[in-house]
């Protein structure tokens, strides 16, 4: 077997001249330039011009007109989980679903209001709202009417002269946070941080809107029941809620809890029946509009709050308010609360917007999308509107419905300022156990995660663990909380496999040139004398002495120790020698020889190993010098560039032996 020599390749610039060839690039100001990053920016100048209209407008008008349908009540119910007016959850989906038409690169994503996204505004608005000195325990009713002039936020919050009503205090807050949630997503896209959504994995994000939806359920069951009770912020919300809800059941408003029963005897089998039948139905059943209809004549006709004290949506007004900037004194209360938001809203449209154009063959540009999802946030929230992202949901019934590109996010504007316009007045007497009841069944999909999990732990078991706790610390503990805990124990996960990962010996496939794990495949034969030794993982700091100890234990020998046991032996000889000189001088006891070792070469295949640290490189040293006094070669095998150049770098070959890196293990055994 002849010797390869492989020449590297010559680094082709210095890193001055890329440097400079980058900013020559980036700074350069050519009409072609210029154009493609207006068009960049602004994707419905691509797609808008060459729209087919024959083709594209009927499934786009159907799409639309269905998902602005089922939006109408939806908006209303979250309104509620956000603790505030049902107004503002209109025209937060008026605006998103405009904005993300001219700023998205997704063709069928339906960017809205977000229940988990919702929970997380609706716990911050909650917090500011009773800091600034409202009473929760107050009728949390949002049916104060809100017109232009009681809209003027607070100039001090702390001041006990309150400028504004409750909740017009809470849409200050609102809409604080998500400008502030807006601005950190186009940062991340500015800066081209889209990567953080990578740490997001899927399980994690499953398990935690799984956790945030016990939240959720939680949160809305005192509306079912009939009950004011205030809704518990913090550590340890949902047992918190659950224990103030048993504390007053027997308050329990029997009209809101036989109007919950109804609802929810019809949307669950109504919903099932959608699901099931959705290839044969062209469009799925509108139960819930069906269901808001039906319960606000109920409760009109029936003088339901008047006769039982149910509680309703109460005026919701036509028309737009007059636009009005957030209130920069909350900034610094609602910076840190809208990191989780800006972060779980961007990752969840990424992930959505990737997974239908991969479905639909077309490419989305992750960063034009934090650009699109954080002016969704950023522009309507001058507009009294709060936090959005794509939602799974509503996606899925754009696309079954015949989507085809984001104009039917224009229709679903147009359906709901038809609704903001004229419709909206009506819904006064609806009451607020149905819009509980709505935003309940609309989490069947979140809950049903559980029937996946035996599929899932059998396919892999670290993915099952993290889903497990980041559901369990999400709905435990708090969502901000659940999703670092999520984050960090992932990582954790990837750092304690790399420090115990699996370091096998291998043995020969006959008549052939490939060593394989002798703990896997049977009929493997091995070289006398020869032990090839391959560690699969990165070889640094946290796993160095898990290494050493590996190998020692594979091989059977520790050097360290067989040097120790020779230089006992070879003390115990002398001293045997002195006390026998008067004797015959030969006679020396032969068990103080130490026996021989089963081999004379340890070959290390590190193909596994992506890189070496400091340490790593010190290990390999020491495991070298250690074998070398016991007359033990040491030869490393299939190390790929990166790691052969730190070797080179950390000086671990003596002048001109750097020959010893094989390019195979085949060659190393070859040479040993």
């Amino acid at each position: 077997h002849h010797r390869m020599f492989l020449e590297p390749q010559e680094k082709k610039r210095s890193m001055k001249a890329l440097v400079v060839k980058q900013a020559k690039k980036t700074c350069s100001c050519t009409p072609a330039k210029v154009k493609d990053c207006v068009f960049g920016f602004f994707p419905i100048l691509q797609w808008l011009p060459k729209y087919k209209l024959r083709e594209y407008l009927l499934g786009d008008i159907m799409s639309g007109v269905i998902v602005g349908v089922l939006l109408v009540p939806q908006s209303i119910a979250y309104s509620l989980l956000a603790g505030l007016e049902p107004i503002y959850g209109l025209y937060t989906s008026f605006f998103a679903s405009i904005i993300y038409c001219l700023f998205g690169t997704s063709r069928h994503i339906s960017v809205g209001i977000f229940g988990v996204i919702c929970l997380m505004v609706g716990q911050v608005v909650d917090r500011e709202v009773e800091r600034a000195g409202y009473d929760l325990e107050l009728s949390t009713l949002p049916g104060m009417a809100v017109h232009a002039n009681t809209t003027s936020w607070p100039l001090n919050q702390t001041s006990q002269e309150l400028l504004c009503d409750k909740s017009c205090y809470a849409i200050a807050v609102g809409t604080t946070m998500t400008f502030i949630a807006g601005v950190y997503q186009v940062a991340m896209g500015f800066f081209q941080v889209g990567f953080v959504s990578v740490y997001l994995s899927d399980s994690l994000l499953s398990g935690f809107v799984t956790g945030a939806s016990f939240t959720v359920v939680t949160s809305q069951v005192k509306y079912l029941l009939g009950l004011d009770i205030p809704r518990s912020g913090g550590v340890g919300s949902l047992i918190t809620t659950w224990i103030n809800i048993f504390k007053n059941i027997h308050k329990t408003n029997i009209c809101d809890l036989i109007t919950s029963f109804l609802c929810l005897l019809v949307l669950i089998p109504a919903k099932e029946l959608n699901e099931h039948f959705k290839s044969k139905l062209k469009a799925p059943i509108p139960i819930e509009l069906v269901v808001v209809v039906a319960a606000t004549l109920a409760s009109h006709f029936g003088k339901l709050k008047e006769t039982y004290g149910s509680s309703i949506a109460g005026h919701i007004p036509t028309g737009f308010l007059p636009p009005r900037p957030p209130d920069w004194n909350l900034i610094p209360n609602v910076a840190l609360d809208a990191i989780p938001i800006a972060i779980i809203g961007f990752a969840i449209t990424v992930s959505l917007s990737e997974m239908f154009a991969k479905k639909h063959g077309y490419s989305v540009r992750a960063n034009q999308e934090m650009y699109a999802i954080g002016f969704c946030n950023i522009i309507p929230s001058f507009f009294h509107c709060f936090t959005t992202s794509a939602a799974l949901a509503k996606t899925l019934v754009k696309e079954s419905t015949g989507c085809r590109t984001q104009m039917s996010g224009m229709v679903t504007s147009l359906v709901i300022l038809l609704v903001l316009l004229v419709i909206a007045p009506l819904f006064y007497s609806l009451q607020k156990c149905v819009l509980a009841v709505i935003t309940i069944v609309n989490l069947r999909g979140a809950l049903r995660k559980f029937r996946d999990l035996p599929k899932m732990w059998h396919l892999s078991r670290v993915d099952t663990v993290i889903w497990v706790v980041t559901m369990v610390a999400t709905a435990l503990i708090s969502t901000e909380i659940g999703l670092l805990v999520g984050v960090c124990f992932s990582m954790l996960c990837v750092i304690f496999r790399t420090q115990r990962p699996e370091a096998p010996l291998l043995g020969w496939v006959a008549e052939s040139e490939t060593y394989e794990s002798l703990a896997a495949y049977k009929n493997l034969q091995t070289k006398p004398g020869v032990v090839v030794f391959r560690f699969e993982a990165p070889l640094y700091y946290i796993n160095k002495e898990c290494f050493k100890s590996t190998l020692y234990k594979q091989t059977g020998v520790n050097p360290v120790w067989v040097k120790a046991a020779k230089k006992k032996a070879a003390k115990r000889m002398l001293r045997e020698k002195e006390m026998h000189s008067g004797d015959n001088p030969t006679s020396i006891n032969m068990d103080f020889v130490a026996e021989p070792l089963g081999f004379h070469t340890i070959v290390i295949d590190c193909c596994a190993m992506q890189f070496l640290d400091t340490a790593g490189i010190r290990t390999l040293k020491e495991v070298c010098k250690d074998y070398e006094e016991i007359d033990v070669q040491v030869l490393l095998a299939q190390c790929n560039p990166s790691v052969r150049s730190s070797l080179i770098r950390g000086e671990f070959f003596k002048e001109g032996e750097d020959h010893l890196l094989f390019h195979s293990v085949h060659q190393a055994v070859d040479f040993a």
